[in-house]
């Protein structure tokens, strides 16, 4: 009977684990930052999922409680009202903070040589195994590619035979 209700409750509570540690995106945000128009809250809430937190690094604004993030959503929310489109809000956001506020840098200037980084080393890597890998095959004017003489093959026999 233990045992069964044990296997229950380890069964229920990894059930419910993915639950615990996602949490809802909602708990960060106060009530008190909530827009009443719900189409500028729903445009905050998108800009939030695109911001970093500063402070916890890979959360998004949405979903920390750090200071800092209530400040970004905030702003963001201040920015909303101001009469920003999304685009002006980020832009205000990222002049401010720097690029790395956001948690998907976006793929222009400088960040072109990261995006295009990984392919080229996968291409590097390609050519030098292809090279490699040539460089080790025998080729047709290696001596050693026919095989045994028939001199080595006796050689080798009379070896065997002892």
């Amino acid at each position: 009977m233990t045992r069964l209700f044990l296997a229950r409750l380890l069964l229920a509570l990894t059930l419910l684990a993915p639950m615990v540690v996602t949490g809802t995106p909602a708990l960060a945000v106060e009530p008190d930052e909530i827009l009443d128009d719900p189409v500028l809250e729903g445009r905050a809430r998108d800009l939030s999922k695109d911001l970093r937190c500063l402070v916890c690094r890979n959360e998004n604004i949405d979903e920390s409680n750090a200071d800092l993030a209530r400040d970004l959503r905030l702003l963001v929310r201040e920015r909303l009202v101001a009469g920003d489109s999304n685009d002006e809000a980020m832009d205000f956001i990222v002049e401010r903070y720097g690029e790395y506020v956001l948690l998907s840098p976006r793929a222009s200037g400088a960040n072109w040589l990261l995006y295009a980084a990984g392919p080229l080393m996968l291409v590097l890597a390609l050519i030098l195994a292809g090279g490699y890998i040539r460089s080790r095959t025998p080729s047709a004017e290696d001596p050693g590619a026919e095989g045994l003489s028939a001199q080595e093959r006796a050689q080798l026999d009379r070896i065997l035979k002892d």
